[in-house]
């Protein structure tokens, strides 16, 4: 019988609460804990898992010895701090991304991940979908001969999106914006596929306000002498676009709202995998199944710290005024 972890969850928001809801049925893991200094949020959650212990201090539940794993699902402002509280106890880093909200910051969290040798991987949602695994198999078997490009395109007619509203943090530039939150996964897969990326140039546009995040970006950027442009922007009537599109001179992927792969070797667009009807309630649980596969030692496609580092030094490249 595999053994089953015992998980504690530092942040009670969307991400915490959604991670719980796949995490208790799960025949891995047994969620032992969890905190967040938010009344309201702490609430939610007990509405909706009545048996969820809630601790009295993150620093007391992440030092418990039950605890085995330690998933970081707060703000990007304070990951580095409970990040730092689990290596004080030896404890494995499952983070949200971004690590930080300052390549100085998160490269002083990879580098003391790095020199206490503390097991981490970070939760990018696209490191574990049969889309993902698709794509890269038919680049590695030679499916869609030379990789000439990719193009990541983003809209949304408002940011944050209404689901998204608990989360104020999102429409703050510090912080937010849909390059961080959204595109960075992207970011993600395009380097998994491709390698290490450089930004060639970039041009945001923000609002009025300068504390608000941004409302149109372009950029081009350069993996391996393959060229790979993003543009986004928010506003206007229609449902939200996010893409990620990879040419080969044989046959093209595109990936889209995360989950809806299509291919063509030159005609219309056709699916290329069939979708589930609730297709979260598929890629959590294969996300799930790939960390426990990290924690048993085995083979596993998470992403590292150092991998999230290098997304987040793009986004903020293409950030940067």
């Amino acid at each position: 019988m595999s053994k089953r972890y015992n998980l504690v969850v530092i942040g009670l928001g969307i991400m915490g609460r959604r991670m719980i809801q796949y995490m208790i049925p799960h025949d891995r893991f047994a969620v032992v804990g969890a905190w967040d200094p938010s009344a309201e949020s702490v609430a939610a959650a007990k509405a909706e898992f009545p048996d969820l212990k809630i601790w009295d201090s993150a620093e007391a539940m992440i030092a418990a010895a039950e605890t085995e794993l330690v998933y970081i699902a707060c703000p990007p402002a304070f990951h580095k701090h409970y990040a730092d509280l689990a290596m004080d106890a030896g404890k494995p880093v499952y983070c949200e991304k971004p690590l930080g909200i300052s390549v100085p910051e998160s490269e002083a969290m990879v580098r003391r991940l790095e020199e206490t040798k503390t097991p981490n991987v970070v939760n990018f949602s696209q490191a574990s979908l049969e889309g993902v695994e698709i794509i890269e198999a038919a680049m590695k078997n030679g499916e869609m001969g030379e990789i000439v490009g990719a193009e990541l395109v983003m809209h949304f007619s408002q940011w944050p999106r209404d689901w998204q509203a608990d989360a104020d943090w999102l429409r703050f530039r510090d912080q937010g914006g849909y390059t961080r939150e959204v595109t960075s996964h992207y970011l993600y897969i395009t380097e998994r596929f491709l390698g290490r990326a450089k930004l060639l140039w970039s041009k945001p546009t923000y609002q009025a306000d300068p504390k608000l995040c941004e409302t149109h970006v372009h950029a081009m950027l350069d993996c391996s002498g393959v060229p790979v442009s993003y543009g986004g922007a928010v506003g206007g009537i229609g449902p939200d676009r996010i893409e990620g599109t990879f040419y080969g001179t044989k046959k093209s992927f595109r990936l889209s709202t995360f989950y809806i792969l299509e291919q063509t070797t030159g005609g219309a667009w056709e699916l290329a995998m069939e979708l589930p009807e609730d297709p979260r309630a598929v890629s959590v649980p294969r996300q799930i199944d790939n960390v426990a596969r990290w924690m048993d030692g085995g083979a596993h496609t998470m992403p590292s710290a150092a991998d999230a580092l290098s997304v987040q030094k793009l986004v903020e490249g293409i950030l940067a005024d």
